[in-house]
This record gives C-alpha cells, structure tokens and sequence, in this order.
C-alpha cells in the first residue's frame, strides 16, 4: 500500500534553527523522511493530570498545583491526540498507554528525584488522581496499559514482546513531555528497529525550546515529525482489521461496534 504523505514546506523548529545548522545538516544528507510502516501501534505516553493539569489553563497557574504540568500546550495536544484515536479505534489499531505511579515514598523515582525541588510533593503518588490518563483521551477496557518508572517505554516493561506478539512494525507516538518520555521512547523504538512517527501537533513540553529543539533533532537523526493532517492521511489509507489476527481485543471491536 503506498504512503504517500502531504507535503510540508516548513517545520516547528524554524524559528530557532540557527542557518549554519540548517546548511550543515542538508549538506550532511540528514533529515530524509524513513516512511510510514505497514503495521502500526497508537502511542499515547503519560498524558495524565500530573502532566497536563486537570483543566486548560496558563502554565504558571497549572504549575501552582501541578509542578510537573505542560500547560495549556498539553490540552492543544489533547485535542489532536483525540482526532488519532478516533481513526485508529475506527480501524481497530492497537492503542498503547503509559502512565508513571510512584511509590509514596519516592524511592522507586532514584536519582530522578534529585532533578527536582519539588520532588517530594504528594502529587504524583500511586492511587493519585494525578497519575490517571486525562479523562478526555482514557484507555478503553481493549487497550493495552504499560506501567513504567524511567522515561522509555521500553525499559524494564514487556512492551517489546507485546508487539513482537502483534506484529507490528512501527509506531505513531503522542504524549509528552516531547523531550522526555517521548523522545527517550522514539530512540529506543529505533534502536529495535521499529519506524517511528511523531506528530507534531500531538506531542508537548513545558517548554517550548525543549519542544522545538527535540523535535529537530529526533527528525534529523532517528524517527520521522510529521504534522496532524499526515498522519490522519495515513491511518485513513490503512486496511482496518490489521491487528485482527494477532490482537483478538481489536478483533473484538468490530463485533461491538
């Protein structure tokens, strides 16, 4: 099936690439577009309340209550993550969250802690409201629901073997924050070989030189940034039914809906 995607003139680094740098890394040959795979996961990691809040509002006020959160940038991503889940329900897609509980002494978050002076407040504890996936984009009963206590995804949870298991060759990430567990995800994603797929629009940081910068780098060097409408294209184009052999919860979708 081909992929064909919408072309983009522009990108949301821009604004902060230095020239020089864009001239060196067109000279360098990096930045090509690796493709879409034939068989992919949906990605939605940790957008929970701790990250984005529990309502849309400016980041300095979200931060009062909840210092880890993104802001109003994290229910602009919301929004678009909502419009990919919706095509990848429809095509019965496997849907793979994350979320970071915590022991309520903090001693499962190591070293990480130490990053953070406000590590030691009660707002990312497990049971926390804090720690559910936001309301709005939430699990449903057939989706597939990773635990984990480091940035990556990968690390020291059976992710690996669930899409061993599935068969699936790559992956459309969203969540956040994009410097973070996004992008330590996308590399890892990478390093098993798997094609990775980041739309732009459904991945936020609390900061945006974090956001701009990581997106060009991880663009440059390891996985494709795309825009919200490439990516919709896309998982339009699919088959719908490709998990069914390999992922009975999907199969199980289309005799529910």
């Amino acid at each position: 099936m081909p992929t064909k995607t919408v072309a983009r003139n522009t990108y949301v680094w821009d604004d902060i690439l230095p020239e020089r740098d864009r001239k060196v890394f067109e000279a360098a040959g990096w930045g090509q577009r690796a493709g879409y795979g034939k068989r992919p996961a949906i990605f939605v990691i940790d957008i929970n309340y701790n990250f984005c809040g529990d309502k849309r509002e400016p980041i300095l006020e979200s931060i009062k209550r909840w210092h880890f959160s993104c802001g109003e940038r994290a229910w602009d991503g919301i929004d678009a993550v909502q419009k990919i889940l919706k095509v990848a329900r429809r095509k019965r897609l496997p849907i793979i969250y994350t979320t970071n509980p915590r022991r309520e002494d903090g001693f499962d978050l190591g070293i990480w802690g130490l990053k953070g002076s406000r590590s030691e407040e009660k707002v990312d504890v497990l049971g926390h409201k804090g720690n559910e996936i936001v309301a709005e984009v939430a699990p449903e009963p057939d989706d597939i629901f990773i635990e984990k206590r480091k940035p990556s995804a990968f690390f020291g949870t059976p992710l690996m073997s669930y899409l061993n298991n599935m068969q699936a060759d790559s992956l459309i990430l969203t969540g956040t924050t994009t410097s973070g567990c996004v992008r330590a995800t996308a590399v890892d994603a990478l390093s098993y070989d798997l094609k990775v797929t980041i739309p732009e629009e459904a991945v936020f940081d609390r900061g945006e030189l974090s956001h701009k910068a990581t997106l060009f780098d991880l663009h440059m060097k390891y996985v494709d940034v795309t825009n919200l409408e490439d990516v919709l294209t896309y998982l339009e184009r699919l088959e719908a039914g490709l998990f069914d052999e390999t992922y009975p919860p999907a199969r199980a979708r289309s005799v529910t809906r």
